[in-house]
């Protein structure tokens, strides 16, 4: 494996933390830049890497700008983890973004298993997420959403995702819990306080047989949510275990 520290990046636009898995003579090589995150190699094979995220300070506070550009090259593999979950404190009136970019190759793929990203009181967050993937490219993600804190509602949040499928748009959703009021509806989230989320895309799940409630997309891709009130009691475990094999 050759593994090169603080790569210049392969568009003058990028910024924040990268982490690039490509062939190399010696069978893969893992570029890494660290920024807010430091990305930590954790093994590598003959076509894949296994990656640690790791906070490199203090997250999420008022103000901060979190970037993380994700690349997979045709034909390999990336299994990404997160060490810890995510607090997005108090900002005091200042808003905070957390924006990632994913970009798959042909027959490429990615296991992204994300820790809860805790929405304080008095936080303002907007989240993104842009995932293109190429032809045979197929990307299982783990996102749990959690609204505050034990005793708390939570701040705001806007999450917002796109997906696209070989130029193609798969999956476009904007999920605004920006207003306290609005978010308590039953058409919303009600009482729950949890948003736990495995998304299968590039491939179709079948819905499991202990957890049915899943979002059959138009192109290839499968949904499943929970809502609830704890991230310990939701199911999804299991449908991540089982999803997640077409991403290995």
């Amino acid at each position: 494996m050759k593994r090169l520290a603080d790569p210049a990046p392969a568009r003058a636009d990028l910024t924040g933390t990268r982490i690039a898995v490509r062939r190399s003579t010696s069978g893969v090589a893992v570029d890494l830049r660290t920024d807010a995150l430091a990305p930590r190699v954790l093994s590598t094979g003959a076509g894949g890497a296994r990656v640690a995220l790791v906070g490199a300070r203090a997250l999420l506070l008022g103000g901060d700008a979190v970037e993380v550009d994700v690349a997979v090259a045709a034909g390999c593999t990336l299994d990404l983890v997160e060490v810890a979950g995510t607090v997005a404190y108090d900002g005091r009136g200042a808003a905070a973004s957390w924006s990632v970019r994913v970009s798959l190759g042909e027959g490429a793929r990615l296991r992204w298993h994300g820790e809860p990203f805790v929405v304080s009181a008095g936080a303002d967050v907007r989240r993104s997420l842009d995932v293109d993937l190429a032809a045979g490219a197929v990307a299982c993600l783990r996102e749990t959403l959690v609204l505050g804190r034990s005793g708390e509602r939570g701040g705001r949040l806007l999450n917002r995702t796109r997906v696209r499928l070989a130029g193609r748009p798969l999956l476009v959703e904007d999920l605004d819990l920006r207003d306290a009021a609005l978010r308590a509806s039953p058409a919303v989230l009600g009482e729950a306080r949890v948003v736990d989320a495995v998304s299968l895309l590039g491939a179709r799940a079948e819905p499991p047989g202990e957890f049915g409630d899943v979002l059959q997309l138009a192109g290839p891709g499968t949904l499943a949510r929970h809502l609830g009130g704890r991230a310990h009691d939701s199911p999804l475990p299991a449908v991540w275990r089982r999803w997640s094999a077409p991403a290995r």
